[in-house]
């Protein structure tokens, strides 16, 4: 196995046995798989099979998700079959469960608001699977022995994510509080979420990303180590308000509809008192989320958290504009509508809806680079030579940076990833000072040899990049595949 071209180098061997103790082989191929939000790192290894490798940052996390996996896994339940850990609890591999998760299948829908009848419908399977997997997931769990870190969602739980959004969000913010009003405030919230404890798995992070769609159209769930005893209501919010998923009003409530009625065989769910009682949970699911962005994104700069900022932000006003809000918290409410009117929000929310970015993509061996007809001029255009060529295997020839195949190929060693985290630092540099001072385009454009593979890719993630974190239009043009895509601003 050559562990070096594919990036691997200093991974301990654990993996390598582990993989042939469960299969009997020695893997082929052992690649690094870009990382999200936490500290673990995750391998495709290939070989006689396809399996995951897992390297941990925490014994008891990576615990909790073995033991969940195998606890749903003899309930039925659509998970990840872990094959083998660690003496040490620091490794484990797991199934394969491909690279297409449904944040990416709804993509058309979340950046042109184009909801096609088979992205409605796998959305309707996804709500329609979280109460059997809330229900006859806690079947026989010993909640307080398995998950992590805690059991269940009680006032200590509750309170280190209010304080998490607190000094992760809301200090950075400069918006000025009381703090022991908000601690008072913060005290009646918990109050109101433990009135609605029930003995289900609270999943937790049931959202888009954690669901992977299988080439047959099955559905399959992950990311659940953080999962414990808590509201059915708290996934549902997870899910529905999801930061970048912009669901329109309409879909939203048609899932609800979904989830009361998949919830029969288990509870008897009032409409109208069902959808009034999750406001509440939007209220907490939302702080909770802000408080990861400000780690993850204001502090450690990663870009899909960054990216989801606004719309949370969107998602809070909505919530202080509805006169069904939650109510008895007086600072919370009135220190949250100080925090949505700060301009920072207040101009990428107006400003970006008259700006216009052209992304490109383009072959240096074609016609070279785009020229820039717009007024004002300039912008950017950065060179994909440097990065792995998909274009030097037969396989790829005939495919483009749209393709799947060459995405997984692309994203194997993780290098493209970090080529565009530094991309999208610079372009999101001059899209703040550009919306400060009034100006409406910028163009930005990606090299390769042919136009086809880097390029292409590079492009397609900066063009929704910028949508999605900005709400501007982008108007996105593959040349050399004579491909164009308009991304309309989100007003």
């Amino acid at each position: 196995m050559n562990e070096e071209r594919n990036g691997t180098i200093g991974v301990d061997n654990v993996l390598y046995r582990l993989y042939q103790e469960a299969t009997g082989y020695a893997p082929e191929s052992m690649m690094l798989l870009p990382g999200a939000g936490s500290g673990r790192k995750y391998y495709r290894m290939r070989g006689v099979e396809s399996l995951i490798g897992v390297v941990g940052t925490d014994v008891s996390e990576n615990r909790a998700f073995v033991e969940l996996s195998r606890h749903f896994r003899v309930k039925g339940l659509p998970v990840p079959e872990v094959r083998g850990v660690s003496d040490d609890g620091i490794y484990y591999i797991q199934e394969d469960l491909g690279s297409t998760a449904l944040f990416g299948f709804i993509a058309p829908g979340r950046t042109q608001g184009i909801w096609s009848d088979e992205q409605r419908d796998v959305l309707r399977r996804t709500i329609a699977a979280l109460p059997v997997l809330q229900w006859e997931g806690a079947g026989g769990l010993d909640f307080d022995r398995v998950c992590f870190p805690v059991g269940r969602m009680d006032r200590r739980a509750l309170m280190w994510d209010l304080n998490y959004f607190k000094y992760c969000f809301l200090k950075p913010s400069g918006v000025e509080h009381s703090e022991v009003m908000l601690e008072r405030d913060f005290t009646v919230l918990c109050d109101k979420v433990l009135e609605h404890d029930t003995p289900t798995f609270m999943y937790r992070d049931f959202q888009s990303r954690n669901v992977m769609l299988a080439s047959d159209g099955s559905l399959r769930f992950i990311d659940f180590q953080g999962g414990r005893r808590g509201p059915y209501h708290y996934d549902v919010v997870s899910f529905l308000w999801q930061a970048q998923a912009h669901y329109p009003d309409e879909l939203r409530d048609e899932l609800i509809d979904e989830y009361i009625r998949a919830s029969k065989p288990y509870i008897a769910l009032d409409g109208a008192e069902f959808r009034r009682e999750l406001k509440l949970f939007v209220l907490l699911r939302t702080l909770q989320v802000l408080g990861a962005y400000g780690l993850r994104g204001l502090v450690q700069r990663k870009a899909h958290f960054l990216q989801s900022i606004p719309s949370a932000i969107d998602n809070l006003r909505v919530l202080l504009d509805d006169p069904d809000a939650p109510d008895g918290m007086p600072c919370l409410m009135d220190t949250l509508r100080r925090l949505t009117e700060l301009p920072r929000w207040n101009n990428e929310r107006s400003q970006s809806k008259d700006m216009t970015i052209r992304v490109f993509s383009f072959g240096y061996r074609k016609s070279g680079i785009p020229d820039d007809s717009m007024p004002n001029g300039g912008g950017f255009v950065f060179d994909c030579r440097a990065l792995n060529n998909p274009g030097r295997y037969p396989q790829y020839l005939t495919l483009t940076g749209r393709d799947q195949p060459v995405i997984d190929f692309l994203e194997s060693d993780g290098e493209i990833t970090r080529f565009l985290d530094n991309a999208y630092a610079l372009v999101d540099m001059t899209v703040d000072r550009y919306l400060e001072r009034g100006f409406s385009q910028l163009m930005v454009s990606f090299g390769c040899t042919g136009g086809q593979h880097r390029s292409v890719y590079a492009a397609e993630h900066m063009a929704r990049h910028l949508n999605e974190k900005y709400g501007v239009k982008v108007v996105l043009c593959h040349r050399e595949q004579g491909i164009s895509t308009i991304y309309n601003a989100r007003r």
